[in-house]
């Protein structure tokens, strides 16, 4: 088991033990001057981290804002923010001192007033922030570094909650800026994190800079995974938007870029032997999960009989291999919701979700389906327009009238936040973020206003009792709960699980292995 799956593991388990050991942490050396240039999954269309999902919006986040907690890779949560909090013995009320020198990139100092608004703007738009809120959270500042949570009942997930690494992240902004945004997203992008938005070179549907904040005071302990001290080695990190994945395994290859976050599949053999590029292959946790969401809201899927029909009209390798994904790097098949080769892994209530594609027309005929289009908004040239597009073929087999319309991941984005005009949609996720009931995006969001507005009763009472369980054989009962209760109500259908491989020139040094693209750390040592 790797270093970084234990970190997820420790996650899931909710641990929040705090170690602070003593140690310093230099800053960059003055020589190093050379801008890293990177190729991420998608351009950053989002830059409001309360606001979406989106893991690139949350890549972003990482790295301009920063939070009051952050995980190790072992899984504790430790203080980033935050210098130090008490808590009272009925556990009703918590205590939080910033730790002093923060400020924000306009220059103004982080005050407890901003880590009010910001977490009262970023609950309720988040799954935990929810469960936190319904502990009878009250926010308060006390001063200028002091800032109080008070609880109607205990909440033993609070520092799990406030450093969780899943989106939406509970970064802290400007209250001024939140309470600007109202109800929409914030218009200034203005963190305290390790790299500042130079909102002026931001070039769209071409490149975004990020530069090295110098009023940024890191932790003294080294960095770990997402905790710790975020020294800053480059002077900037460039974000690349490159039309297509081809053409930018060569900018890797020719050294024009440094880093690339997915490669394309039918390359990987290629660029492992490419002279000065690296592979990082990742598996367990650090895999990713494919999921058709379906928009229980409108159209067709409205009705969870016709929703229902797709688990037999899905067969996971074949997906797999139609988006070329290649055997090493992928499960032929994974039945659990909360992901394969994870502690809550189940076959729990999959005992009916067998590919069927007789048995699923014959299902289809039985529902009060009678031929309204499916949209399938799909985004062009990615692995998952594959895995669409071969659900399309099923479905139009099955006897469904399917309408597949291809765009760029920015407009799915904006179209998915709409409850009319879409049925479903093929993507894919971090483990980290799918292996938990409580992180799932589309469990974790039942009955709340998230794209695809799937709802179950039951399911919102097993949450509950999930977040309260005392132990991790309760966990694994109620996951499992939950999961039969998924199958049955079908608010998504998985397509597979498998890795993505990321490179990087190996001038490029101290490089988190993660799916996470993390730049903090990372030097570029001479060509």
């Amino acid at each position: 088991m790797s270093t970084i799956t234990a970190s997820r593991r420790g996650v899931l388990a909710g641990m929040a033990a705090l170690a602070l050991p003593a140690a310093t942490w230099p800053r960059p050396a003055a020589a190093q001057q050379k801008p890293l240039t990177v190729m991420l999954e998608s351009e950053v269309v989002i830059l409001d981290p309360h606001m979406t999902t989106a893991a690139i919006t949350r890549t972003f986040a990482y790295h301009v804002f920063d939070m009051l907690y952050g995980s190790d890779a072992a899984g504790r949560v430790h203080p980033q923010m935050v210098d130090s909090h008490e808590v009272s013995a009925d556990g009703l009320q918590w205590r939080f001192t910033l730790r002093p020198g923060l400020r924000f990139h306009d220059d103004a100092p982080v005050t407890a007033g901003d880590c009010v608004a910001s977490l009262a703007r970023w609950a309720p738009r988040d799954a935990l922030g929810r469960m936190l809120l319904a502990a009878g959270a009250t926010m308060a500042a006390q001063g200028e570094r002091v800032f109080t949570i008070t609880l109607t009942k205990p909440f033993p997930l609070m520092l799990s909650v406030l450093g969780k690494p899943n989106a939406p992240l509970p970064v802290i902004m400007p209250a001024r800026v939140a309470a600007a945004a109202g109800e929409g997203r914030i218009k200034d992008i203005i963190g305290s994190g390790p790299f500042r938005f130079v909102v002026d070179r931001w070039k769209v549907g071409d490149s975004m800079v990020l530069a090295r904040f110098e009023g940024y005071v890191p932790r003294q302990e080294p960095a770990d995974f997402l905790s710790g001290g975020k020294v800053v080695q480059v002077p900037q990190v460039v974000l690349r938007a490159i039309g297509d994945d081809t053409t930018g395994a060569n900018a890797l290859v020719t050294g024009e870029i440094d880093y690339m976050q997915y490669l394309p599949f039918d390359l990987v053999p290629m660029l492992a032997r490419s002279q000065g590029v690296k592979v990082m292959t990742l598996k367990g946790l650090d895999m990713f999960q494919g999921n058709f969401r379906l928009n229980a809201a409108s159209g067709p899927f409205a009705d969870p009989a016709v929703r229902a029909v797709l688990w037999k009209l899905v067969d996971q390798k074949e997906m797999l291999q139609a988006a070329g994904i290649e055997p090493g790097v992928r499960m032929d098949h994974c039945a659990a919701f909360f992901m394969c080769d994870a502690p809550l892994a189940s076959d729990a209530g999959a005992g009916s979700a067998k590919f069927d594609p007789a048995a699923g027309k014959a299902a289809l005929a039985r529902t009060g389906y009678k031929g309204e289009p499916v949209v399938m908004l799909q985004v062009a040239g990615s692995i998952s327009q594959a895995a669409g597009s071969l659900l399309a073929q099923r479905m139009r087999e099955a006897g469904f009238t399917v309408d597949e319309q291809v765009m760029d991941w920015g407009t799915v984005l904006q179209r998915r936040s709409r409850k009319e005009g879409w049925s479903v949609f093929p993507v894919y996720s971090n483990g980290v973020d799918m292996a938990s009931p409580l992180t799932h995006f589309y469990v974790s969001n039942n009955c709340a206003d998230y794209t695809g507005w799937s709802c179950s009763e039951p399911m919102s009472e097993l949450l509950i009792q999930f977040a309260a369980a005392p132990d991790d054989a309760a966990r694994a009962r109620i996951a499992a709960a939950i999961q039969e209760d998924a199958y049955r109500t079908t608010p998504t259908v998985m397509w597979g699980q498998f890795s993505r491989p990321a490179g990087y020139r190996s001038r490029l040094q101290g490089l988190v292995q993660s799916s996470f693209p993390i730049f903090w750390g990372v030097r570029l040592a001479d060509a």
